[in-house]
Formats: structure tokens, sequence, C-alpha cells
């Protein structure tokens, strides 16, 4: 066992952050701690670090183990250039390189006894120096940086002009390089393209160590973990699998202990109903049943009702009108910024009801293409057309539409001035903003809060046409999944830029690909495009004959067909969970109710009467049974 935690608990004031929190890390574990903002993650994955002490508990490391530790924020500024930096983790090899090679030069000197003593001394550091890799060492060191996202030519940059992001991405390429025996990681992802989080994929599931990782990137926790250390209202709870499976497990427990919690309401409501019934009698033999009927309930073991989900956000986006079916065609766009061109001859439609997402690396000139189509930039060439009943909205992810000096109130009220107070009051409330919150000033939000605000702008906009970029930056799981949400059912057109795999992946229907300054066009969702890409199936390119041709309204119609069939599907699967649940429901009554009936005097005595309820009383337990199977096949 390389780590157990046993009942941590933490506060700061009268905030409990972590209650009665434990759980253990196997040896080659790659496991992810979750949660929604400000549960407690990264002040967890402190205390076992050593930052932060618990207020109570215990944690013990496994001995003669080797930690490495990532933090969100990262400062680096011992070497001259990044690649020394990188080494700079190796040290003990170089110098042993170093040893090697004045060893070498003196070799030139000397002969007979001295040159075989020195020859000696020579091949047991040469050996201890290939056990350490060394040889291979700055070709490795160089993979890491090109896997990071950082060009051959990058590698002689100063470490003092570098920006926050790119320390980051240094102290994760040495904590790399140095393999510890235990990578405990804060949001690696941060700071990283697409290439490079998938890169860090390959790297992480291939790590022959442990590892424990914070991260909102659910695409990645798929692929790298296969344990989750879930932190909801303080308490802990260990889930075996990757994210997905984690989310559909937690989900099955929460219905089933929620559908116990209220059978179990029922239950007690109906008792104290024929116990009111009985004393109502005013006789002796029923104010006695009343009465054993008032101690069997005392000694019930009352279930707690199921913790509600702490995201409460209320987003629900509708168009106001309906746009006409060309939203947006593209031709020939190009925009340079100096000397360096983003992308030119670039010809693209939108049609009514598409969901469509743009991807590239960093600087590839997706928020650049967001901002010319929204009308806040200029393009160099090409024409941009908007259709005919057109309303855009557009989320910008560094909100630079939102002034500053305003608070949440006024903000609403300035942008819409129709609204009553307590209309700006219950729009600012379903984005969890209530009581004095709507006077904090727009400068004074988090990124996250920015975010919420943001979005409550968009939906009292009822924009038919929306452009989105980066819309889950900043946001928890629950958050970005009330979101995918809310966008899998807006009826008008969306377009956007993300490098949230998962998000695409439930969002998109067509993908595309900014790439040597060009789109690239691939019908579905990101698994789809990294399935065609790989097979080199390209469905179309940036020029204007194959993009129509794969975003034509037959290809359309054919997605609108297969997103039907999967909502047929999903309503099916609802309506059996329902009647599912409602006969057992009715089942569990029937058996109180026969249950009661079999403990009357008069039956007691009628030996057909109970054989005959004892036989349905049978015939219920089975078909229980197999609702119940029936129940969890619905809800996994």
């Amino acid at each position: 066992m390389v780590l157990q935690c046993q009942n941590i608990e933490k506060s700061f004031g009268e905030n409990t952050i972590l209650t009665n929190c434990s759980f253990h890390i196997e040896a080659q574990d790659k496991a992810a701690i979750v949660g929604i903002n400000g549960s407690g993650k990264s002040t967890l994955m402190k205390i076992i670090v050593g930052e932060v002490l618990p207020d109570k508990g215990s944690l013990s490391l496994s001995k003669n183990i080797t930690m490495g530790y990532l933090a969100q924020h990262q400062s680096v500024q011992k070497k001259e250039t990044i690649f020394e930096e990188l080494l700079s983790v190796k040290e003990d090899v170089l110098n042993l390189e170093k040893q090697m090679r004045a060893m070498e030069e003196q070799m030139k000197n000397l002969h007979g006894q001295a040159l075989d003593r020195l020859m000696t001394q020579y091949s047991v550091l040469s050996e201890q120096f290939e056990q350490e890799n060394g040889f291979a060492l700055k070709s490795e060191a160089t993979g890491v940086l090109k896997g990071l996202g950082f060009s051959i030519e990058e590698f002689s940059k100063k470490i003092a002009t570098l920006s926050g992001g790119e320390k980051t991405r240094i102290a994760l390429g040495k904590l790399l390089l140095s393999k510890p025996d235990f990578l405990l990681l804060d949001e690696p992802t941060n700071h990283l393209d697409m290439d490079s989080i998938s890169w860090l994929e390959s790297y992480l599931s291939s790590y022959e160590g442990t590892i424990l990782l914070v991260a909102h990137d659910r695409y990645f926790l798929d692929k790298v973990v296969h344990k989750i250390i879930d932190i909801e209202h303080g308490n802990v709870s260990v889930f075996e699998g990757n994210y997905t499976t984690y989310t559909k497990k937690k989900e099955g427990l929460r219905l089933s202990a929620l559908h116990a919690y209220e059978n179990q309401q029922q239950e007690i409501k109906r008792q104290k109903e024929i116990i009111a019934k009985l004393k109502s009698f005013n006789r002796e033999k029923s104010v006695k049943r009343a009465e054993s009927r008032e101690k069997l309930l005392d000694k019930m073991q009352v279930l707690e009702k199921p913790a509600e989900l702490m995201d409460k956000m209320n987003l629900s986006l509708e168009p106001q009108k309906k746009s006409g079916t060309d939203v947006l065609t593209i031709t020939n766009l190009g925009k340079s910024f100096g000397s360096r061109c983003l992308f030119h001859h670039v010809d693209f439609s939108l049609y009514r009801g598409e969901h469509v997402a743009i991807i590239g690396s960093n600087g590839a000139g997706k928020t650049t293409l967001l901002k010319i189509i929204g009308g806040f930039l200029s393009q160099d060439e090409g024409k941009v057309t908007i259709g005919s009943n057109v309303h855009i909205g557009y989320y910008d992810q560094d909100h630079q539409v939102l002034r500053e000096n305003h608070t949440l109130f006024e903000e609403i009220s300035h942008s819409y001035p129709s609204l009553t107070n307590t209309e700006i009051r219950n729009t600012l409330a379903a984005f969890l903003f209530i009581g004095e919150d709507v006077f904090k000033q727009v400068k004074d939000l988090s990124g996250g809060e920015k975010g919420r605000l943001s979005f409550a702008k968009l939906m009292l906009g009822q924009s038919n046409f929306l452009l989105l970029d980066e819309p889950t930056n900043h946001l928890d799981m629950t958050s970005k999944e009330i979101l995918e949400k809310a966008l899998n059912q807006y009826k008008g057109t969306l377009l956007y830029v993300s490098h949230d795999r998962y998000f695409i992946n439930k969002t998109a229907h067509r993908v595309l690909d900014l790439q040597d300054q060009s789109l690239t066009n691939y019908l579905g969702n990101y698994d789809d495009y990294i399935e065609k890409k790989e097979a080199g199936n390209e469905k179309s390119s940036s020029h204007p004959e194959p993009s129509k041709q794969s975003s034509s309204p037959k290809a359309n119609a054919l997605l609108w067909k297969e997103k039907k069939e999967q909502e047929a599907k999903k309503r099916k699967r609802e309506n059996d969970l329902r009647r599912t649940e409602e006969e057992i429901t009715a089942l569990e009554e029937r058996t109180t109710a026969l249950e009661e009936e079999m403990s009357l005097p008069e039956v007691a005595v009628h030996a057909k009467k109970l054989q005959e309820l004892a036989k349905e009383m049978e015939e219920i337990k089975d078909r229980l049974a197999v609702l119940y199977e029936q129940w969890e096949g619905l809800v996994t």
C-alpha cells in the first residue's frame, strides 16, 4: 500500500471541507480525486504532500518511495534555458557524464597501470551511467518537451521570459523526467493543447509508478485512471473504474438511495395514518394495536435523505425566433497579424440546428475566427455572410463583454433594461448568485463566477445562433453536465471553440479542425473525428466543394435522423425505468397489505385463505426479484 488516509478532517474557520475522509492507494494505482469546485480536492492533495496539516485523522505513506507533486501554480527560475531547467532534475546523471568526459581526457596522457586503474574506474561509472539511462537522457528530455508542446526552437528560450503556463508545463516535464514512485498532479492538463493532453494520456497510461491526480478533463480521466475518489459534502467515496463508469455507478446509487428513502417515508406516513385511525376507534384492542405499531415505528432505522446535488445552476437556452436555413456562409476567409498568417482560403457553411466544434492547437486562430464571425474583429480577406433572421449570442472565454465596474445586478439591468428588479434577482439566483452576491462587482468575481454571469446574460438574450469560446473553462464537472444538457436541448445553431473532448463528444454534430492555416471538416463528434483522422478518411477539405458536400442538407438530415433515434431510445429507457419503479412500488405496497391481512385473527385460523395469501406473497417475491434486476440494468 502506497498511501492510507484514515478519518481525515479539515476546516477553515467555520467552513468544514473534509469529514472522516478515509481511502487508500495501492502500488501502481492510477486514481483521481473529483468533486465540485470548493469541495476540497486541492486541500486533500496538499494534506497528502504535507503542505497542509489535517485537523484530525492520520495519514501514512509507504517507506522508501519517492514522491513528486505538481501544484496548479509553479515557479521555475533556476537555470538559463528551458532545456537546462528540464535536465536539472537529473543533475546526478549529468555529473556522472562530466566525470566520464574528464576521465576520457586523462586517458589520453596515461599508460600502463595508471591507465588500467582509470579504465576500471571508468567502466564502473559507465555501467552506472547506463543504468541511470544516461545515454538516452537528452533524447528522453527532448521527447518530453516536444510532447508538452515545446518546439525544438523554444528549447533555448530563457526561463525569465516564460509565461506562467509555460513554467507549469516545464514543472510537469521535470516531474515526468524524474519518474517518482508516487506521482501527484493537480490539474496537469491546464495550459496544454489537445495534442499535448493526448501525449500526456499515453505517457501516464504506461507509467510504471503510482498516480494520484486532480483534473476537470473528463476525457483525460477516462483514458488514464481506474479509480475515482469522490468528495461530496465533505465525505469521500471510492469507485473502481474510469470517470464514465463512476458517473453511472454514482447516479445508480443515488437513485437507489433516494428510492429507498422515499419508500420508507411513504411507509412511515402510512403507518402513522393507521396508528391515528386505530386510536380514533378509542377501543382497548385498537389502542393496543396502535401502541404496538408505534413501538415498531420507533425501532425503525430511519434512512437519511440523500444529499442534493450541490450545483443547482438553472440554464435553459431558448431561441426567441427561428432563423433561416442558411445560418452562416464563410468564403475565402483570411486573417494575419503582421507577418504571421493564422488562416487563409477558409470556406464553410452552417445550417440551422447544427452544433459544430472548432478545434486546433493553441495559437492556431480559433478564437480569432470566432471573433470575426461575431463581428468583434475584421478579416483581411474573404466574406462572412450571416443568414436571415439570425440573432447572435457570444460567450467570451476572457469575459471581456462584461463590464468590470458594474455590480452583477447592474450588469443584467444594463443589458436588459426592461427586466424588473425581481426578474433580475430571480435570474441571478438561477445561476447561484443570491442575497448580497448580486451587489458584488464583476471585477471581484472568480473565473467560474464570471462564466455563470455570462451564461445568465446568454440565456436572457434568447439568441438563435450561439458563438461560445471555451465555454467549459472554470466550470466544475456538475456545471459542465448542466451546460451539456442545455446545449443538447437548444433548438438554435451552435458554433464553439473548445479543447474539452468529453464536452465535444456530448454536444457536437460536426468538428472543424483548424490546422496549417486551413479548416478540415469532419462529421460526428470528437471520437468520430479521431477515428476518421487516424484512418486517413477525411470527409472534406477547407475548399468550397467538399465543405459544402459534407455539410449538405442531406448529410444534416442523416445526422438528425440518427439523433432522433438516439432520443427515442433514451425516452424508451426512461419510460421503462418509470414503469418498473411504479410496479415495484405497487408490489411492495401489496406485500405490506398481505402481511397485515395474514396477521388478522380471523385469517390466521383459516388454512385455505392463508395458503392463498402465502402463494400470492411468493409470486410477488419472485416478480420483485425480476424487477429489481431489470431496474438495475436500466440505471447502469
